[in-house]
This record gives C-alpha cells, sequence and structure tokens, in this order.
C-alpha cells in the first residue's frame, strides 16, 4: 500500500486510516516539527504592559437574533448570558468622545454637577450646572445650556466616533457651556474636593434640589487646609457667588471629604488621620490618628460607618455607633502590618504602622500601594470599589473583608497620580483614567475590559457622571426608564488639560 500523500493542514492517522484537521500539536509528535514554522515574533513591550480590551460577545444584530430564538437568557458556547446585559456592555464599548473648546488651561482639580434653579430673563427655570473648583482656589458655575446663545463660552468639538456607521442625531450633541456664573478665590490654594448636600423637597414635577455643596481648599501643614459650605437654596444669579460659609480650619492638609446626609456633619481625611467635623458649630471629633495621610473616604451601613483609605495602602473601617464615652477600651493604638513586599508564596515583611482609634481589626485589609479612589456601590453599600497607585482596581465586599477582594478589573495604569474612579447611575460599569493618558472601562459584575483608547494627552484624572433628573432613587425601574428616555448615558471627564464629555448612542 502506497503511503499516505501529505496534505497542509491535516495529519493521516494510519489505525484510523483517515486524515484529520491539525488544530494544535499533535499528540505524541515531536516539537521539533514546529521550528520549521519559523520563531514567533517578539510581542511589543506596549501591548505587554496593556491587558487587552475584550470584545463584545456578539455584535447587535447577532444579540437580536439569540434573544428572537433563546429570550432574554442567551446561550453561549462559554456561558449563559443575559440579552439585557450584552447590549450594555456591547454599547458601552463604542463611545462619543468631545472635547470643549479652549479649556487647555482651566486646570480643574473638581467636578460636580448640579441640576439647580437658575435665574434667567424668562424667570426661574431648573437646568443642569457644572460645578468647578480649580487649581487656584476658585469655584465657578458652567451653564449646560440646550440652545444656542451669543453668550457660548465653550462648544463642544467630536474627537472620536467609535460606533462605526452610526451617525448621532441632534439631541445626542453635548450642550454648549456658559460661564456666567461665580468666581470666587478665597484662599491661594486647590480645591480638593467637591461634594453635594442632601437635596430638600421642591415642586414635585420638578423634583428635589440641592440645599448645600461642600467643598475644602487642601491647606499645608503651614497654611492649613479649610472646609466650606455654599448655600444653593435661592436661585442662582449671574455674576452673583451664592452665600458662603467657612465651617473650620486646621492646620493640616485636607485631601478629601464627605458629606453625611443623615446629620448636619462631614468627615474629613487629612495628613493627620480623619474627624468628624459638626457643619453648625464648626467642632472637630478625630476618630483616627496616624502618620499616613487620609487620601479617600467612603461613608456607608446608613451613615453609621466610614471607610477610609491610607496612603500606606490600607483600607480602615470606622463604626461610628459605639460610643466612644461608653467604649473607651476600643480607642486604642493598634499594629498593622504593612502589605508584603514581595508576593511570592511565604515572603512577609516586619514593618508596621500605628493607628489610634475606634476601629475594628477585622475591619482592615490592604492594598499594595497607596489607596486613590473609593466608591461605595448604592443599591448594596456592603459593596465597593477601590484603586490604589500600583494600577489595582479592585471590589469588596465588607462582609468577607479579610478574604480579599471579591472582583478585579485589569488594564490601569497609575504610579502616583489620585485618579478618581467613576461609577455610572445604574452601576453595571466602572470608568477611569491612567497615567497612559488612556480612558478604560469595565463591567463592574464580569470585570470585562470593555473599552480603553487614548485621546487625551494629559491624565484623566476627574470623572462624573450625569445624575438623575428626577429623583435620587435611581434604582426604580420607572425612574430608570424615564431617565433613559431623558437622557443619553453621559459622563464628565476632567484633568489638567481640558474638559471632555463621552455619551453612548441607544443601539
Amino acid at each position: 500500500m502506497p503511503p499516505p500523500k501529505e496534505l497542509p493542514g491535516f495529519y493521516y492517522d494510519a489505525e484510523k486510516n483517515r486524515y484529520f484537521p491539525i488544530k494544535g500539536p499533535i499528540p505524541g509528535s515531536s516539537r521539533s516539527s514546529s521550528a520549521k514554522l519559523g520563531p514567533k515574533k517578539p510581542i511589543p513591550r506596549s501591548t505587554q504592559e496593556r491587558s487587552p480590551c475584550r470584545k463584545p460577545l456578539k455584535k447587535t444584530s447577532k444579540l437580536l437574533l439569540a434573544r428572537e430564538l433563546s429570550g432574554n437568557i442567551i446561550m453561549s458556547y462559554r456561558w449563559k448570558c443575559n440579552f439585557r446585559e450584552e447590549l450594555q456592555k456591547t454599547q458601552a464599548s463604542q463611545p462619543v468622545v468631545w472635547k470643549y473648546q479652549r479649556t487647555d488651561r482651566i486646570d480643574i482639580s473638581a467636578l460636580e454637577q448640579i441640576n439647580i434653579d437658575v435665574e434667567t430673563f424668562e424667570g426661574v427655570v431648573k437646568t443642569d450646572v457644572l460645578l468647578s473648583g480649580n487649581l487656584n482656589g476658585s469655584l465657578r458655575f458652567f451653564e449646560v445650556r440646550k440652545e444656542q446663545a451669543i453668550d457660548i463660552t465653550w462648544m463642544p468639538d467630536r474627537v472620536k466616533n467609535y460606533a462605526k456607521g452610526k451617525t448621532y442625531k441632534h439631541d445626542e450633541v453635548p450642550a454648549p457651556v456658559v460661564a456666567n456664573y461665580g468666581g470666587l478665590i478665597e484662599k491661594p490654594s486647590r480645591i480638593s474636593c467637591i461634594r453635594l448636600g442632601p437635596r430638600f423637597s421642591s415642586h414635585a414635577d420638578e423634583g428635589p434640589n440641592v440645599r448645600h455643596v461642600l467643598f475644602t481648599h487642601l491647606g499645608s501643614e503651614t497654611s492649613g487646609g479649610s472646609i466650606h459650605i455654599m448655600d444653593l437654596a435661592e436661585p442662582l444669579m449671574p455674576n452673583v457667588v451664592s452665600p458662603i460659609k467657612q465651617v473650620a480650619s486646621f492646620k493640616c492638609t485636607f485631601w478629601t471629604a464627605e458629606y453625611d446626609y443623615t446629620r448636619p456633619r462631614a468627615v474629613i481625611g487629612t495628613n493627620i488621620g480623619a474627624a468628624s467635623v459638626d457643619l453648625e458649630t464648626g467642632q472637630a471629633s478625630w476618630f483616627l490618628r496616624c502618620k499616613s495621610d487620609v487620601f479617600a473616604e467612603q461613608i456607608f451601613n446608613s451613615g453609621n460607618s466610614i471607610l477610609c483609605g491610607l496612603r500606606n495602602g490600607a483600607i480602615i473601617a470606622i463604626d461610628f455607633r459605639e460610643r466612644r464615652d461608653r467604649f473607651s477600651s476600643r480607642h486604642f493604638t493598634q499594629r498593622i502590618p504593612y502589605p508584603p513586599l514581595d508576593k511570592k508564596a511565604g515572603s512577609s515583611n516586619k514593618e508596621w504602622f500605628k493607628l489610634t482609634g475606634d476601629m475594628n481589626p477585622s475591619q482592615t485589609t490592604r492594598l499594595p500601594s497607596s489607596i486613590s479612589s473609593l466608591v461605595s456601590l448604592q443599591f448594596d453599600d456592603q459593596y465597593f470599589l477601590a484603586s490604589s497607585m500600583d494600577g489595582s482596581v479592585r471590589l469588596y465586599d465588607h462582609r468577607l473583608l479579610q478574604r480579599g477582594a471579591i472582583q478585579s478589573y485589569e488594564g490601569h495604569v497609575n504610579s502616583h497620580t489620585r485618579i478618581q474612579l467613576g461609577v455610572d447611575p445604574q452601576e453595571r460599569f466602572v470608568m477611569s483614567g491612567g497615567e497612559d493618558y488612556y480612558l478604560r472601562l469595565w463591567s463592574i459584575k464580569s470585570g470585562e475590559l470593555l473599552f480603553e483608547d487614548k485621546f487625551s494627552d494629559t491624565v484623566l484624572s476627574i470623572v462624573c457622571f450625569r445624575k438623575y433628573k428626577y429623583t435620587d432613587n435611581v434604582f426604580k425601574p420607572e425612574v430608570v426608564n424615564k431617565y433613559m428616555n431623558d437622557y443619553p448615558l453621559g459622563a464628565w471627564l476632567a484633568s489638567l488639560g481640558g474638559l471632555y464629555y463621552v455619551n453612548w448612542f441607544s443601539l
């Protein structure tokens, strides 16, 4: 019997007397045969350092076909998936990026979007306003106008459209911005953070208003930082500064602050620890003392607990429900080990740092580097996101804190910058800039990297998603549907090099 012919891409099995396609190394074959194919091309360093962005599971047309055949639960060759979730991921991976003209030198250090009453020639109207804090210590309001006007300050220019073959509609173009409100310079120190206060009831058809805005000046150990409250009870008027009250000032650096909605107080994070400040009297109660700066904070558990992220990588949860006069034994100095210097098994670090305050040792975890951002999820505040300056982005559960993260998000690049995490109102995605100037977006649930690209020449350190217009309870189905109909999903991005807006088309 003549030997079988050699067919490209196939091998001959003598026992079964047939050809089989080559799908990889043939069992029992030597590795020398693969050498004929030549050496593999080296992977570029930039590709090795950057995690590849996963493509959506299916195209939109295939998703629609799969839903018609299988309903909302779609069977994939790897897993079961939900049609709505996959469609949202596909949409999130195809944003449109806009940059506002003449914003290259605005030096934004803090940013929030508010829907408040504004005094106009036609009377009082409710409109979207950006509140910007700058490096020079100034606060300014920017009205986001839907109609054209002669006093337009910034116009949006489209930078990139990632939705191939999709043209945007007129109502999907971001509104121009008018800078005709405010302009306060109180201290020669940057605005380190801006926090919106609780809302008070107004007309039912228009929704609640933000009554107060809390902001802090960074300060230093010599000049001191300060905390302020701005009153927005009255409509905002052009070229008129709203009433501002200085609550307190201390000889330390104010890195961050949180507004406690359950009582009139703020929680501040400084270079000497964390304190609760009464907004009426200005009296401070220090509940955490340490030599490591408190870079990030989050209030959770209905205002009963506070989460503190430190420069040395520690994340500490402190319970406010325990009164210090009755539980003075809990106010103690604790020695906590630093994160291991080496991640290999068996390595250890004998260095320790000291903390003084009311804390539970079991409610402490650590990341390998300084904490950059903390975000508590509203649908269940037992979950929170944390990022550190080594590029780690992780999801934690307070109930399982000692077991480590329950989800990780790969690809983030950071080494020394405080970069803010942003979460969309429905808490499906988390977004962050990076020191490589890339913007990245992940699915919170699955950890998939849905989008990454570079369109800025500076670090996008601030992310501010558009808030719901009508109510704070964003998880009611009727509110979600109304919001999605009234507003497309969008986020403001700010850096020292400009103001950007990212939105997504409806698929």
